[in-house]
């Protein structure tokens, strides 16, 4: 299901923007090699920072698997400010009727092939849909995208061929780029709803979309905990380790505290150590 994170209700969702932005790190970067920034493990850019809408999908566990940036050409675009060489001398486009649409992809891992629910055809089309449903509410007619050959074939086999192309294609370090243009049309949207065998809104309210990364949350802190069986008093470093685990209020904060059990692994026997990331949080009726 989709929620779209905005300028007006982000405050609500850094931590779900923090799973997507370490998501597009692990596509973008490790996956397909791409020459994009990378800090802790998270991929973001300047057109970040511009307040963009980002169209998420999350599955039922409460994961992050699939998203897209939109993005208002009326002012700093990829298009016009990194990939002008794609227009061909031509000026940049500049609209408010037109959105550029950029940073799509899906979790590889998480999702399966085929059409069903959890594949990544389906988040694919999903994430289409909430794009254009959105775009088209906000009045936008048309929809810029920055894509490669690959992603080319994607659309055009999914119901969602683009309209037309601006510019000509350029290669762009190990890939080609072409500008797509789509339109936000009734028609496109329904070829990928039939496409996908998607008849129902595919929108979470804000309320909802908390929620369920909430229930992902608590279930991956449950997953991680188990009963300190033998009731061994804790060391100093084992209660630090409890306390940490237990301020935890994300996904990415359990993972941290995770991490740095791991790093100073050397620290522990092989059974505190075993205990310890199997268990951080089952000691915290001795801490």
């Amino acid at each position: 299901m989709i929620i779209v994170i905005d300028g007006i209700n982000q405050h609500k969702f850094n931590h779900v923007l923090d799973d997507m932005y370490k998501l597009r790190a692990r596509v973008f970067g490790d996956r397909l090699g791409w020459d994009v920034n990378i800090q802790d493990g998270r991929e973001k850019d300047q057109f970040d920072d511009l307040h963009p809408a980002h169209v998420v999908s999350i599955n039922d566990e409460g994961d992050v698997v699939g998203c897209m940036r939109l993005l208002q050409t009326t002012g700093p675009h990829m298009l016009a400010d990194v990939f002008s060489s794609i227009m061909d001398g031509e000026p940049p486009i500049r609209s408010s009727q037109v959105w550029e649409a950029t940073r799509f992809c899906v979790d590889t891992k998480k999702l399966g092939r085929g059409r069903g629910k959890n594949s990544v055809s389906y988040v694919t089309s999903e994430v289409m849909i909430g794009s254009f449903e959105y775009a088209q509410e906000a009045g936008v007619l048309d929809a810029i995208a920055v894509i490669d050959p690959v992603m080319n074939r994607v659309l055009q086999r999914s119901g969602n061929a683009p309209c037309d192309y601006v510019g000509s294609a350029k290669p762009m370090g190990k890939v080609v780029a072409m500008a797509a243009l789509m339109d936000c049309s009734d028609e496109r949207i329904s070829a990928i709803r039939e496409y996908a065998d998607i008849d129902h809104d595919v929108f979470l309210t804000d309320e909802q979309a908390l929620e369920r990364f909430e229930t992902g949350r608590i279930a991956f802190q449950q997953d991680a905990t188990t009963a300190n069986l033998d009731h061994q008093p804790l060391t100093e470093l084992e209660k630090y380790f409890v306390e940490q685990m237990h301020s935890a209020t994300t996904k990415t904060e359990v993972e941290a505290v995770l991490r740095l059990i791991e790093a100073l692994s050397d620290r522990f026997t092989p059974e505190q150590k075993t205990a310890l990331l199997k268990t951080p949080r089952a000691f915290a009726h001795e801490a």
